[in-house]
């Protein structure tokens, strides 16, 4: 069956006009497997770069690339060789058309299409070409994806250049694969730039797009790490003047933000300008159209299901009810941890020494839920990446374009409750529905005696932190894992002996089948992974400001290690084109706005800022922060508590003595006529929050557009370049089309007289036997 498959589908790539060539599986490493290597041929990459409208150079291009920056020496030792950058010179560009081959500068048809753009075409013509014989329709048994899954062929991959550890020995050999790895994979390259249009070269647009925005997006994090380090080292150094901090952590009493607004204003600019130098600018909307995916020909009819809708509104409601029962067991843990952890200490205010530091029980819950929240974190992603798939599969979107920013959407959603739910849930509930003594509130009522947390005595916002930090770095500790070790140990794993024997005992096709394959969706787990992370640090940096600093090493170690994995660890990707990052930018967007949300709530609610702020200018008298915390607790008459809600009396700290509690809370005292309500400073501060809340984002959001407004998404010079461009291509086109025209008129004066004059002899003839 799967020889019959085999032969049919060879057959019908040779109609194709492919030229198709087996090794035998003898000469193979395992001798079991044959390789069936493909080439494209002069007229099939001219017959579909002209369906594809591929563009092609015609002229080069004499618009000056770029001015002098002043100062140019600061950044010598940043740049890199100008051939590894520009590896090709800059020409104008036009759809190939195969009629006008004489238009474009075609020296070498062997050389004319770079090798991103021949694997590109040839891919194009394996995802359509069908297997069933000659006069069978059967619209399932097509292209190379249905036979890779149902076992046929093994592997389908474009062929890398030549070893990138050594350049290659033979000069006609391309060696831009080593040219990436020395310059650019290599760990001690991490201050150089990236030599973007190698990448693009050798990969194609869609991953050079990556790596641009990704090495952008580092660049930019640099500037809020320098913010965030300035906010947490002026905090250790003003802590001897905090009055408020000294009595909280006195035993006699109890115990910035950094906002990325530029980063996408600018970094669409920065695309703007690639666009236009990759000749992406009227990609979208010409060529894309044109690539709909195999599944959609293959599965899609004139009429769909609205079942397959209430399925999928179905799966996203169990999913996320999935996500939210996950998030109330940590919840009940913590509840029950912090319980054990309070009822093995007999005086509440000792604490627990462990390594030689001392930790309270808050702080031991809090970390060991983060971490458990950690686990149930990666292993829900593992469902929830699978749910994604299979929900997107089921639409049957047309395009690959649609395709990805549909699976976007999804995946960012799932990702969005299960990274972020605990953290607001630290920041936005955790103790706020406490109560107070005596009327405490319980999470699954009052016999289940897990009342509802309440913060630390300095507040939710060092919790928040904690729960961040254990998050945060834990999905960058394992993502560099799985992304450096994982790929290493299954290559040895397939490869056996290792890559050092591969250089003379296997072929280059047999180098590259033990690599592992980057799948369609490779690219999009690495955006996912950066747009995560630019939640964390932009939704909660008001209670981290080191969280960019920690982000900013992260993604220093991510470049190189994608540019490693990419050139020595995966086979060589499929090359495809992309505008821009896609449904990503407006996510990133999403994310931005929100942002400006979260940090105002967590400054107003989260944070001590507003009531500090109340009580010093209002309720200080004069005296500064001192009285801050005294003022901040609330009494309670210890008579009138019930008796489930009695604490333990154990140890000296509980005296018969004693009849009052303090609590943290805004309430009038005992014996007032408004008894336990709450006071007008808690009004004061709940009303000082909520202006702090609509005064700081609208002055945000005002800034925001202003600087949008001010800052334009496309370059002038790029504008400029770009008419430009226009301009002459319109010229060029005109000149060859009236060339064209004189030569045709040209040959006609030639070949028209003597047709006329052999007609007027023709004429003479008949009319003299006529006559």
């Amino acid at each position: 069956m799967k020889l019959d498959r085999r032969r049919e589908f060879e057959a019908n790539l040779e109609k194709e006009g492919l030229e198709l060539e087996t090794e035998d599986k003898s000469d193979s490493k395992d001798q079991k497997t044959y390789f069936l290597k493909i080439h494209a041929p002069w007229n099939v990459l001219a017959t579909y770069a002209d369906v594809l409208k591929i563009k092609v150079p015609f002229k080069t291009s004499d618009i000056p690339h770029g001015q002098d920056v002043p100062l140019e020496w600061l950044s010598r030792p940043l740049r890199l060789p100008e051939h590894i950058m520009r590896p090709q010179p800059d020409y104008f560009t036009y759809p190939f058309d195969k009629s006008k081959t004489d238009f474009f500068l075609i020296t070498d048809k062997d050389t004319f299409f770079p090798p991103s753009t021949r694997n590109r075409i040839v891919f194009y013509i394996l995802a359509r070409c069908p297997y069933y014989k000659e006069g069978q329709k059967d619209r399932d048994k097509t292209g190379i994806k249905r036979l890779l899954s149902n076992g046929t062929y093994s592997a389908a991959f474009p062929l890398h250049d030549c070893r990138y550890w050594k350049r290659a020995r033979n000069a006609e050999c391309e060696s831009e694969r080593y040219n990436l790895y020395s310059h650019w994979a290599g760990f001690l390259c991490f201050y150089k730039e990236q030599p973007l249009n190698l990448i693009r070269k050798y990969y194609g647009e869609k991953i050079g797009i990556y790596f641009a925005w990704l090495g952008f997006y580092t660049e930019m994090l640099f500037f809020a790490a320098v913010m965030g380090l300035i906010c947490f080292i002026y905090g250790l150094l003003s802590y001897d003047d905090n009055v408020s901090s000294k009595e909280i952590c006195n035993a006699d009493i109890g115990g910035s933000i950094v906002m990325l607004t530029l980063f996408l204003e600018i970094w669409k600019r920065r695309q703007a300008r690639l666009e236009y130098e990759w000749d992406l600018v009227d990609f979208e909307e010409e060529q894309q159209q044109l690539q709909i995916r195999p599944e959609f020909e293959i599965r899609c009819t004139n009429k769909r299901l609205n079942k397959i809708t209430q399925v999928l509104r179905n799966m996203n409601m169990n999913t996320i009810s999935l996500i939210v029962a996950c998030i109330i067991g940590v919840i009940a843990y913590r509840l029950a941890v912090h319980a054990a952890f309070a009822s093995i200490i007999k005086d509440p205010m000792s604490k627990i020494q462990l390594v030689g530091r001392f930790i309270t029980p808050q702080l031991a819950t809090s970390v060991t839920a983060s971490c458990i929240n950690f686990v149930i974190i990666m292993i829900l992603n593992f469902f929830y990446e699978r749910v994604a798939v299979w929900i997107t599969d089921m639409e049957i979107p047309k395009t690959h374009l649609e395709y990805e920013n549909r699976l976007t959407m999804k995946m960012f959603l799932f990702q969005f409750v299960n990274y972020y739910s605990s953290c607001f849930y630290v920041a936005f509930f955790k103790g706020k529905f406490v109560g107070f003594p005596g009327e405490y509130t319980y999470m699954f009522g009052e016999r289940s005696k897990l009342r509802n947390e309440e913060c630390d005595p300095g507040g939710c916002l060092i919790e928040l932190t904690t729960q961040l930090v254990i998050v945060m770095s834990g999905k960058q500790i394992w993502g560099n894992i799985q992304e450096a070790l994982l790929p290493l140990m299954r290559n040895w794993w397939t490869s056996r002996k290792g890559r050092r024997h591969t250089e003379n005992h296997n072929s280059r096709w047999e180098q590259d089948h033990v690599l592992l394959n980057f799948s369609q969706l490779g690219l999009f787990y690495e955006y996912l992974e950066m747009v995560v992370q630019f939640g964390f640090i932009t939704l909660f940096v008001a209670s981290f400001p080191l969280a960019p600093v920690l982000a900013l090493f992260n993604n220093i170690l991510e470049i190189r290690v994608d540019a490693w994995k990419f050139t020595t660890q995966f086979r060589r990707p499929v090359a495809s084109k992309a505008r821009n990052i896609g449904a990503w930018q407006e996510i990133l967007n999403a994310v931005a706005i929100l942002s400006v949300v979260t940090n105002a709530f967590i400054i107003a609610f989260t944070s001590d800022m507003i009531p500090r702020m109340v009580f010093l200018y209002a309720y200080n008298d004069d005296a500064g922060m001192r009285g801050y915390v005294n003022n901040s607790l609330s009494i309670y008459d210890i008579s009138q508590i019930r008796p489930y809600n009695m604490p333990e009396e154990r140890g000296d700290w509980f005296q018969n003595s004693t009849t009052t509690c303090r609590y943290r809370d805004y309430r009038y005292p005992p014996g007032h006529q408004k008894e336990y309500k709450h006071t007008m400073q808690f009004w004061h501060i709940l009303a000082a929050k909520m202006a702090f809340i609509i005064i700081m984002e609208h002055v945000v959001f005002v800034v925001k557009f202003f600087v949008a407004w001010m800052i334009p998404d496309i370059p002038s010079d790029v504008k400029a370049r770009f008419k430009r461009e226009r301009y002459l291509i319109q010229e060029y086109l005109h000149n060859y089309e009236v060339e064209r025209v004189k030569l045709q008129l040209s040959a006609s004066f030639i070949t028209e007289p003597q047709s006329e004059l052999s007609l007027m002899t023709d004429k003479h003839e008949v009319l003299s036997e006529c006559l």
